[in-house]
């Protein structure tokens, strides 16, 4: 019997308030839990606007703590409710003068698994994320989930090859990658980087961005979120570039051990060879 996991992500307009934009994302998610989906994930920073495009004090007051705070602890009592896996990026403030831009995973009974921290900042013009974010520092857990082992990979960190490789060594068969990303910046590279970061670990990927133009500033998030497969093929349709959009697909996680058998890209690893790759 195939191994087939019905797989949700949802890419969102800013509504304008933290607690509407929690209600939107529940509605969501209970509809993906009617379409049968087991796991769902949430895009960058997904209760508040996207407001590393100015560098304002202003912008701490979206922090809380994780998984303590009022969203992490909402979200896993919809986990409960719906039987879903749920990936919830939000800011973290973990104690006064450290705050992270953070997912927390939670299972599909509401327990807290964990959470991943991103490890690279970006600090270009519309992202200007270091005035507000620590480096990650908790590594790349994988998450024993009721669906698989689940990872997370945070927006600015997909150019990034060697999270990827460390996420799928560590057993990581669907790896969630939240973003806000804008049309100017990036478009070219979407539909590029997280295939072939698909296609080189031999697991699934689910790319998520923002859509719409939000309060801070003018960049334009362009959507088209999509799940990629570990041959590097869509599954389904790419997502609208200009609207909110709940995507639920099936995944069938036979394939990953399909592909790495053919293909077999881990067994042919050099890690001998690459200690230059880890020097400053």
């Amino acid at each position: 019997m195939a191994n087939v996991v019905r797989a949700a992500l949802v890419q969102a307009t800013w509504t304008g308030d933290t607690a509407s934009m929690v209600a939107k994302h529940i509605e969501h998610a209970r509809e993906a839990a009617r379409q049968g989906a087991k796991v769902i994930g949430f895009q960058e920073v997904f209760n508040a606007p996207y407001f590393c495009q100015v560098q304002e004090p202003e912008h701490y007051a979206w922090a809380e703590p994780v998984p303590d705070g009022p969203t992490v602890t909402r979200m896993r009592e919809l986990a409960r409710e719906t039987g879903m896996v749920i990936v919830v990026p939000v800011f973290e403030v973990e104690q006064s003068g450290f705050y992270y831009n953070t997912a927390a995973v939670i299972d599909a009974d509401g327990t807290y698994l964990g959470k991943y921290r991103k490890h690279h900042i970006p600090q270009v013009k519309g992202f200007w994320e270091k005035y507000y974010f620590k480096p990650g520092n908790l590594g790349w857990p994988v998450f024993d989930t009721a669906v698989g082992k689940v990872g997370v990979y945070i927006c600015y960190d997909r150019h990034f090859p060697e999270g990827w490789r460390q996420l799928g060594l560590n057993g990581a068969q669907l790896v969630y990658n939240p973003s806000a990303t804008h049309r100017g910046l990036s478009s070219h590279l979407w539909q590029l980087e997280q295939p072939a970061a698909a296609v080189a670990n031999e697991y699934f990927v689910a790319a998520i961005n923002r859509v719409g133009v939000e309060e801070y500033g003018d960049n334009d998030f362009y959507g088209t979120s999509y799940f990629v497969d570990p041959r590097g093929k869509f599954v389904g349709e790419v997502a609208s570039d200009k609207g909110e959009e709940l995507v639920v697909r099936d995944l069938d996680f036979d394939l990953i051990e399909e592909v790495r058998q053919q293909w077999a890209f881990y067994r042919d690893r050099r890690p001998d060879a690459y200690e230059g790759l880890v020097q400053p």
